[in-house]
């Protein structure tokens, strides 16, 4: 018997037969050809196909982020600043990549500083959005514990919030911007498109949720908006407005106006309104607080238009500074309508008619001129036109129609009725009695050249009205509340009933005074108007005046304008 042969061990038995050995190959020609086809298909993807993987990887992580420029700064004519715009971070979410852990959620809003059944509403009502705000302009420091949690879905965005330095105090005038620093109020409306700074651009390197890896390179600077130089004089602007709520809180009035013009280029020092309000915070905001009364708000002047309405008489003929006009009895009767002094002054000269503020002496004179002499001088005082400085709702005022003008309201236009103007139109008509006869155009912007200027008076009335005006300002004279110890004082008082939709209201009336200072080189002119003191005085020359004296008395200390008021002794000398 033969010995059997075995395999040794660990050898694998070849395949046996032909069926065997087909399968063999076979299935190392399928492995061969898988691995033809990965190795051609790395090659593809890393030679033939490699800028569209590399431009699908990009995608995915480079981004082009925009890069905020800053709003122009607004500053007073010295370069205080009063507008300027301070980085923040805006906090936002793509709610369907927060976590939905309501520990997380949690943590999330106890770091906003909300309240956290608030998140989840906001989180589930913007559910199917990839985008919400969770707080908008934010200091860095404040958004830092919500960043430091490195939260899914939570990003931030550098922004600029504008910021007011001088509050309430110069709020109608520079106006106010939205959260998306564009301008809705004042001169940051009138401007808006030159304060715009111009957003840059970055490329940046991002990971997958979000957070940035490298900041690659600057495609593109940002351009910072033009910066503003008003007219203002900040000194001046708080001065203003603390002594204009002061006249307002004495006499117990619903608000009022102030505006201050230099005297030799028509530039705006100061204007004040109240009731204001605080642009850095502005919950509960007075709707009445938002206008610029002085620019928007045109109003009947009353008795401070008699200096301009003199003007146009003395021009023609017909009047001198030595004229007599008979105001007896003390009233008229024109076109069935009564106007009426306070007494009977008798006969009185062009400047006794200022001093008494006669209204019957101002219509003798208007009805016995052509009816457009006057009407044409307010014209040309810039009265029923647009002052011109841009700022958006500038009042143009009214006059009435040449056509057909009835002879009552050709008489009141000469004492101020019939006719509305702007504190800042009656200041800027006051320039001309100021500046030798020269009308200045009022700006609110800080002028580099000359101011524009139309002569509408002569030097000699001008200089004879000044004289007229200087005697209201006087001991035991109507306006003697508006004197400033050391200084020569021209201006005129004026009262006036309120008119409202139902007609001219016998307990309600505006107190104004309008003056220049000082008189014998004017360096200012001012317009205050009290609006409905209640506390029992409401004329002018009590309401309005002192809060000129103590405004005006400061400005020219700041301004270091000389006293030109004479001395005791040099009034001695003049009177013998």
């Amino acid at each position: 018997m033969s010995a059997t042969r075995r395999r040794p061990p660990g050898r694998s038995r070849r395949p046996e037969g032909p069926l065997g050995a087909g399968r063999y190959w076979f299935m190392l020609f399928i492995i061969l050809v898988a691995l033809s086809a990965l190795a051609g298909r790395i090659v593809y993807l890393q030679v033939i196909d490699r800028s569209f993987l590399q431009n699908q990887g990009d995608a995915r992580t480079l981004r082009v982020e925009t890069i905020g420029a800053h709003r122009g700064m607004i500053s007073d004519r010295n370069g205080d600043p009063l507008a300027i715009s301070t980085p923040v971070v805006t906090l936002w979410a793509n709610p369907k990549e927060l976590p939905q852990d309501p520990i997380q959620q949690t943590l999330l809003a106890k770091a906003l500083k909300i309240d956290p059944q608030q998140l989840e509403d906001r989180i589930e009502r913007y559910s199917d959005h990839e985008f919400m705000y969770l707080r908008r302009q934010l200091t860095p420091a404040a958004a830092k514990p919500v960043l430091d949690l490195q939260m899914p879905g939570v990003y931030s965005r550098d922004e600029y919030k504008r910021y007011y330095p001088a509050g309430e105090v110069a709020a109608q005038v520079v106006g106010v911007t939205n959260v998306d620093d564009k301008g809705q109020e004042g001169l940051e409306l009138a401007y808006n498109r030159y304060l715009t700074g111009q957003p840059g651009k970055r490329r940046v390197l991002k990971d997958r949720k979000g957070h940035l890896v490298r900041d690659l390179h600057l495609i593109e600077e940002a351009k910072p908006g033009g910066d503003l130089t008003l007219s203002i004089d900040l000194r001046l602007q708080y001065m203003a407005y603390r002594e204009l709520a002061a006249g307002i809180r004495e006499n117990d009035a619903d608000g009022g106006s102030l505006v201050m013009l230099d005297a030799r280029t028509g530039e705006v020092l100061a204007m004040a309104n109240l009731p204001s309000y605080n642009p850095n915070n502005r919950g509960d905001v007075d709707v009445r607080g938002l206008r610029n009364q002085a620019v928007t708000d045109a109003i009947e002047p009353g008795s401070v238009m008699k200096p301009l309405a003199m003007s146009a008489a003395l021009a023609t003929d017909k009047y001198t500074p030595d004229t007599i006009v008979d105001t007896t009895p003390g009233w008229m009767v024109v076109d069935g309508y009564t106007i009426s002094d306070f007494r009977n002054y008798g006969k009185l000269d062009p400047a006794g008619i200022l001093f008494h503020s006669s209204n019957v002496g101002m219509s003798h004179i208007a009805l016995s001129l052509p009816q457009d002499i006057i009407w044409n001088r307010y014209r040309e005082l810039g009265l029923g036109q647009s002052p011109g400085t841009g700022f958006p709702g500038e009042n143009s005022g009214s006059l009435p129609s040449l056509t057909n003008l009835p002879r009552s309201v050709q008489a009141a236009m000469a004492y101020g009725y019939g006719i509305a103007v702007t504190p800042l139109q009656l200041a800027s008509a006051y320039t001309a009695i100021a500046n030798d006869g020269k009308r200045l155009s009022p700006s609110l912007l800080k002028l580099d050249g000359s101011p524009e200027s139309q002569q509408v008076i002569s030097p000699t009335i001008a200089h004879q009205l000044l004289g007229m005006m200087e005697k209201i300002v006087q001991p035991n004279a109507g306006g003697h509340m508006a004197m400033v110890p050391g200084y020569q004082i021209a201006g005129k008082t004026g009262t006036v009933r309120k008119v409202t939709s139902s007609g001219y209201q016998e307990k309600e009336y505006r107190g104004l005074f309008a003056g220049i200072a000082p008189a014998s080189d004017p360096r200012v002119v001012t317009v205050v108007m009290i609006d409905n003191p209640k506390k029992g005085d409401y004329y002018g020359g009590l309401v309005a005046a002192p809060v000129f004296s103590r405004v005006v008395g400061s400005a020219l200390r700041l301004l270091d304008v000389p006293p030109d008021a004479p001395s005791k002794a040099e009034k001695q000398e003049a009177s013998r």
